[in-house]
């Protein structure tokens, strides 16, 4: 029996291996109860795929997802809004991807969103609501409320807004092309900062692009990493970067893994300094709810080698590194949290906040801008 045999895999590595059923409230023996039967009445490998991302949705996790959805499968979130559920059924807009169809068109924050093409938000999230919990949990129905937001895959969407002096309007979300940009960016801003956008730490190549960049920017006054645009990468990459700004060995993270019902002790993430020469002068680095994964170990690890000041909104919150796993008898593959990160002080990632809070549409690079330009000002007043 392939799908019975490939769903009993699944089911055991995450019953053994997932690093966040003491943050959640998921029955994962309830979730054998009811999907095994499913899995094994699937007539389909398609059939079978929907069983399985019902199943991981028990999990409430964006870090935990399939590789290989279908091209009309709902949009795991958070795609291109981040929403709050409200008491109404509602859903209050907190953030817009600056870079998405729907902040073109004008969706903004503050913003209610009462149905998505028609049918109420609330009906759209709880069909996708989990449906093993132990009890109530707040944050699965947020999940699934940012699900409801996210659309499908290549499908446009019609939201019903209603703003917040109370006026209702519709807008078609259309489907957007992403802009080929590359991974690294940079320019002069005014009083003599740099801007650095990093948007990938997934390609070796960053570290060489941003080591060019820094000797350029070498006497600036201060430089501003921006990572908003990040949906993550790999520490191999971030972690030289990180070695740029100090002198010495310095710890950025802390991580733990699966020990039997529990974790495992902590281990220490260590940053070694790197050449050509240290960059000294004060930085930011900017995040929004899109900087993802190893864009939110980044900065956290910058504030953790004392070298970066956070300058935004929160993260995405997925606060784990991953680990895959393919079920060889269909071939699907996907990830899962396995390994969850803490900073320096064992605080975990997923909570997260900026030392400088920017929310509700703000500019967050003037923000930075102005932080930056007075903090350069105090340095070089005499003693």
């Amino acid at each position: 029996m392939t799908f019975a045999e490939d769903f009993d895999e699944l089911w055991r590595t995450l019953a053994e291996r997932y690093c966040f059923f003491g943050e959640k409230t998921t029955d994962w023996n309830a979730v054998r109860r009811l999907y095994r039967p499913l899995a094994l009445a699937a007539d389909s490998r398609e059939a079978f795929v929907a069983v399985v991302s019902d199943v991981l949705g028990e999990l409430y996790d964006a870090h935990t997802h399939m590789g290989d959805l279908p091209a009309d499968a709902l949009r795991g979130p958070y795609f291109d809004l981040w929403v709050e559920p409200a008491h109404d059924g509602s859903a209050t807009i907190t953030s817009v991807r600056a870079s998405s169809a729907a902040a073109d068109v004008g969706v903004r924050v503050g913003d209610a969103i009462t149905a998505i093409d028609a049918r109420p938000i609330a009906t759209i999230a709880a069909s996708v609501m989990p449906r093993c919990l132990s009890r109530p949990d707040p944050a699965a129905t947020a999940y699934a409320f940012n699900v409801a937001v996210s659309g499908r895959r290549g499908q446009p969407r019609t939201l019903s807004l209603r703003s917040q002096g109370g006026r209702d309007r519709q807008l078609l979300i259309p489907v957007k092309k992403p802009a080929e940009l590359p991974n690294v960016d940079s320019r002069m801003l005014a009083d003599n900062i740099g801007l650095i956008v990093i948007r990938s730490f997934a390609d070796d190549a960053v570290v060489a692009a941003v080591d060019t960049t820094l000797l350029r920017f070498r006497n600036t006054a201060g430089l501003i990493i921006d990572v908003r645009e990040n949906g993550g990468g790999d520490t191999a990459v971030a972690r030289p970067i990180m070695g740029r700004f100090i002198t010495e060995t310095k710890p950025y993270a802390r991580m733990r893994r699966r020990d039997g019902d529990g974790l495992s002790a902590p281990w220490t993430e260590m940053v070694e300094a790197r050449g050509p020469f240290t960059y000294r002068q004060p930085v930011a680095v900017l995040t929004t709810r899109w900087s993802a994964s190893m864009a939110e170990g980044f900065p956290m690890g910058m504030r953790g080698i004392g070298r970066g000041l956070i300058v935004g909104t929160p993260m995405m919150r997925v606060g784990a590194a991953v680990f895959p796993l393919r079920l060889d008898r269909t071939g699907l593959e996907l990830q899962y949290s396995a390994e969850p990160v803490y900073d320096v002080q064992d605080r975990p990632r997923w909570l997260l906040d900026p030392d400088i809070p920017v929310e509700g549409g703000a500019d967050i690079l003037a923000t930075a801008m102005a932080e930056l330009t007075r903090r350069s000002a105090r340095r070089g007043k005499p003693a």
